[in-house]
């Protein structure tokens, strides 16, 4: 019993080394979803192997956040992470209740996908709307040396126009 589930963890991890050389030429939000859902079936098969059913719900949060942490870049890890981990824990628990036999693994594979896709995407909007508004304050700060408040003949303090008067000094 202890070597077939070694040896279906070896599988398994061994197949997704090969998942991930295949679809590495995919944009980064498929690579994440797809290292996701392997980390979650492989996290588990081995927690359920270790800890029985509350074992396989732990090792499938922690192998969909590994996996999908592991295949984002460093800008997006963090929410990949925690979405790949809470979509999986949330999957196993729905896919265990189906009846469906491995609906568990199953539903820890898709739930870990759907939740790093997700969380990657929040993080590519989050950066997106990061490099905007430096956008912005770049065009009001250049905009800012034409358009001041106290110009040429506006005091700060009482709002009333300066009168300048011009002296030609004449022979």
């Amino acid at each position: 019993m202890k070597f077939t589930s070694i040896l279906l963890a070896g599988v398994l991890s061994a197949t997704s080394l090969i998942g991930m050389n295949t679809i590495a030429y995919a944009d980064n939000t498929g690579r994440v979803a797809a290292a996701g859902a392997l980390g979650s079936v492989v996290g588990a098969t081995v927690g359920r192997q270790l800890g029985g059913e509350s074992g396989a719900m732990i090792g499938a949060t922690i192998g969909g956040a590994g996996g999908s942490a592991a295949a984002s870049d460093k800008r997006s890890r963090t929410e990949s992470a925690v979405g790949g981990g809470l979509g999986a824990a949330g999957g196993y628990t729905v896919g265990r209740n189906t009846g469906v036999r491995n609906g568990d693994l199953i539903g820890a594979a898709v739930g870990a996908a759907g939740g790093a896709a997700l969380g990657n995407k929040i993080a590519k909007d989050k950066a997106e709307e990061k490099a905007e508004k430096a956008r912005r304050d770049r065009i009001a700060a250049r905009n800012a040396r034409y358009n001041k408040w106290n110009d040429r003949n506006w005091q700060r303090v009482n709002y009333k126009p300066k009168h300048h008067h011009k002296h030609y000094y004449r022979d």
